[in-house]
């Protein structure tokens, strides 16, 4: 057995059913007796509910029930919880209002659930809802951060200003006094923008309850089985663990937004033991659009104080974060643990300050998208040095090599609180300038000004904390609930094995990777290995998949439980060929006694823990099979370098990213080709959200970007032919010295690009311009520009 180690460019084993259109998602399956669900949502941003009247609904054609908040709140049903505390300055908790699944007192954005329609059809169920006559008083509404800070309407009654939490971290005296020492300081204003997930797959749910067995059971498109278990039977419908069984089948594609619990998949697992029915809900797109949790939405304030050098010596910002009409299950984290703790970026900075205020509004709740915290971090972070570079006159390479963290100073205590492992941002950025031909850019520039175009060169670093664990971190920074993983590995008795992990996959190619460990771990074939997961029933226990988790924190479960079954082997090798066990040794899936020519392949092995007929049993248990719990000392530590290449058409304002160049250090590479994917499709979001997409509500809280009509997803022939490699630095804080890969593309590309346009547009004079860099914002700037200089 060779070459489906760790290290092989392994094709995708799952792939053979994605392509041939085998896949099982959630939609795909029907339950006997099944029924179907339409959900009634709210029209207004802001309103009270007055009345519900569903007479005319339930005595429509196939209707069976019609369902209300008033129904929930009578049967005692809880809120929807936040998975994070987070305290303010003043030490006092973050304000939770609730959040009911089925809104009965006030809907408080377009699209908050009203009632549930249940019918023999789909049709019929829509059909009927629109007979339900729902008597609003209509409220104001507050869209933006400002006016909901004035606190002129209140999005909860029990929320002053709608500020949820005013947080802050880091030495606020030690950057004053950097501040007072420096010899230059450069202040930025940015807006991160809000994203809409748009996962291939919308959201679905279908729910059951056998009244026999009392026993409930949920499919739902999610990240996170487990958690969706452990929060909805603890905290909402107050159901046992043992009593309820989640399953997320096939998923296609989350980027975060399927972590969290959803107000449906609590309503239909209400609901489906009130009509002694399965019930089945798939979401519209134009649903998914209006009530998938948003991404981003940050406005920020940062300064940046330098010696006569350009060395960094504070740093300052403010930040306004967006959570939306609530706290959804990630949604108090991202802007804070998730985001300030990586200010330090790869840079030496003394002394950082930040503070986040939190705000609500009458708009969609906001929580983890692709990175969650980390982009907007990295974006505030190259936006200011690049700027700083401009204003000092300083060569924006140069200056950040001056100031970058050098391999030697690993382990480096940043003054945000982390303690980056390992790395080599140096190495990393050396090798992008390299791969980019930074050095010929100027050619490239001259060449392209005599066909009438602008070029520009933006480049951007990072670093980001992935594998979320370890427990006791994540504890203290507020998680209520611990962040390990969980893995079982079931060797059977002819030698193929079952892994069972924790973690999910929605598209990452974890049944390829993880075979790849057992594969290396067992010297089998990939094609005896089986990976199992998303099924509460089948996987004893699990933290799910986001925050470039899997392979971190979920790799080394499985690694840990593959030791203690090659543990167990020896002794059965050693038993049978009559040898001590310290003389048994293990490789390329044979035992040996050391010194001799006796062996044993694993499938004898695992056959004979099967078969015990000459075994010591008052020493050894029959059967192979382990388990195993992982839970980390610290985060790990991907970082890399981003160099982007713009052409702008200055009489339109187009923008063509001719060239992007990314070289990664995401650790030990278990699948280069599974790498190199997940690295484009982190660059096909980030170049997306820096030139394509944003999320516009007017005033009175109507989502203007409900379609793909409004809202613009990048397509091939947005995107150049990604230069991707990797350069990595082992060390990384897990056995496998894995590092996390799934969202550096996205973390590290939109400063990138924006940094390439404005390099553009700065012989014009333009100076700032904000994302989504569309080519109508680029040609205002540059009308706005020409204006400017004229009148000076």
């Amino acid at each position: 057995m060779s070459g489906t180690g760790i290290g092989a460019s392994v094709k995708r084993v799952e792939d053979q059913r994605f392509l041939t259109g085998n896949g099982n998602y959630t939609d795909d399956i029907n339950r006997p007796g099944q029924s179907h669900a339409w959900i009634l949502r709210s029209p207004h941003a802001h309103a009270t509910i007055k009345s519900v009247d569903t007479s005319k609904a339930e005595k429509a054609d196939g209707v069976i029930a019609v369902l209300t908040g008033a129904d929930m709140a009578a049967d005692g049903i809880g809120g929807l919880p936040c998975g994070w505390q987070i305290h303010n300055k003043d030490g006092s908790p973050m304000l939770e209002p609730g959040h009911p699944p089925l809104a009965f007192v006030k809907v408080r954005y377009v699209g908050d659930q009203v009632a549930i329609v249940i019918a023999d059809t789909r049709d019929a169920a829509r059909d009927a809802a629109e007979l339900i006559d729902v008597d609003y008083g209509v409220l104001p509404a507050v869209i933006d951060m400002d006016s909901a800070l004035a606190g002129g309407t209140l999005v909860h009654d029990d929320v002053p200003n709608n500020r949820c939490f005013d947080w802050e971290i880091g030495e606020k005296d030690a950057v004053e006094d950097a501040f007072a020492k420096a010899d230059h300081v450069v202040s930025i204003d940015l807006v991160n923008n809000r994203l809409i997930p748009n996962a291939m797959e919308p959201r679905a749910a279908i729910s059951d309850f056998d009244r026999s067995s009392s026993q409930y059971t949920l499919f739902t498109t999610s990240q996170n089985p487990h958690v969706i278990r452990l929060l909805m039977g603890a905290f909402v419908l107050q159901i046992p663990e043992h009593k309820l069984r989640v399953v997320a089948p096939d998923v296609g594609g989350g980027f975060g937004s399927k972590i969290f619990h959803y107000a449906e998949e609590a309503i239909l697992t209400w609901a489906a033991a009130k009509v002694h029915r399965p019930i089945k809900w798939t979401a519209e797109r134009s649903e998914s659009f209006a009530t998938d949790a948003h991404g981003r939405d940050h406005e920020s304030h940062a300064e940046l104080a330098l010696d006569k050098a350009g060395k960094f010596l504070g740093l300052r910002v403010a930040t306004k974060a967006n959570v939306g009409a609530y706290l959804s299950t990630f949604g108090s984290s991202v802007p804070t643990y998730l985001y300030a703790t990586l200010l330090a970026g790869v840079y030496t900075t003394p002394a950082i300050y930040a503070e986040v205020q939190t705000v609500f509004t009458n708009t969609v709740p906001v929580d983890a998208y692709r990175g969650a915290g980390r982009p907007e971090c990295t974006y505030l972070l190259e936006r200011l040095v690049t700027k700083a570079a401009r204003e000092l006159g300083i060569d924006p390479v140069e200056l950040r090599k001056m100031n970058m963290i050098q391999p030697d100073q690993y382990p480096y205590q940043t003054p945000v609180a982390l303690m980056y492992d390992c790395g080599d941002s140096p190495a990393t950025f050396e090798s992008a300038l390299k791969a980019s031909d930074y050095a010929g850019f100027e050619k490239r520039r001259a060449k392209a000004e005599k066909s009438g175009k602008l070029r520009g060169i933006g480049i951007s670093t990072y670093i980001e904390a992935c594998g979320i664990a370890p427990s006791a971190v994540a504890g203290a920074l507020g998680a209520r609930a611990g962040l390990y993983e969980s893995a079982q590995v079931r060797v059977h008795p002819t030698g193929s094995v079952t892994v069972y992990t924790g973690t999910h996959s929605h598209g990452q190619g974890h049944e390829t990777t993880f075979a790849q460990l057992v594969s290396e771990s067992f010297g089998i074939p990939i094609e005896h290995i089986e990976i199992s997961h998303g099924d509460t029933d089948q996987v004893q226990f699990g933290m799910g998949t986001y925050g470039s988790r899997s392979l971190a924190v979920g790799g080394p479960a499985i690694l840990n439980a593959c030791n203690k079954v090659i543990d167990k082997a020896k002794k059965i090798a050693a038993h049978i060929m009559e040898a001590d066990v310290s003389d048994i040794e293990f490789a390329d899936g044979k035992f040996t006694v050391a010194g001799t020519d006796k062996e044993m392949a694993f499938g004898e092995i695992s056959l004979a823990a099967y078969v015990p007929h000459n075994y010591p049993i008052e020493e050894i248990e029959p059967g192979l099979d382990e388990n195993a719990f992982y839970d980390p000392l610290n985060f790990s530590f991907p970082g890399g370098a981003h160099i982007c290449e713009v052409e702008v058409d200055p009489e339109t304002g187009d923008v063509e990213v001719v060239s992007f160049t990314a070289v990664d250090d995401i650790g030990r590479v278990v699948n280069p080709m599974i790498v190199e994917g997940q690295v484009h499709g982190g660059l096909a979001q980030g170049v997306g959200q820096a030139t394509l997409e944003g999320c516009v509500y007017d005033d009175d809280g109507q989502l203007l970007t409900g379609s793909y009509m409004d809202y613009t997803m990048p397509r091939a022939d947005d995107l150049p032919s990604f230069s991707v490699a990797t350069q990595s630095v082992m060390g990384a804080s897990n056995p496998l010295e894995v590092k996390g890969v799934g969202e550096v593309g996205a973390i590290g590309s939109p400063p990138a690009v924006v940094n390439a346009i404005l390099d553009a547009l700065t012989p014009l004079g333009v100076e700032d311009i904000s994302m989504p860099v569309t080519s109508l914002k680029v040609w205002q700037a540059i009308q706005e520009s020409s204006v400017r200089q004229a009148a000076e």
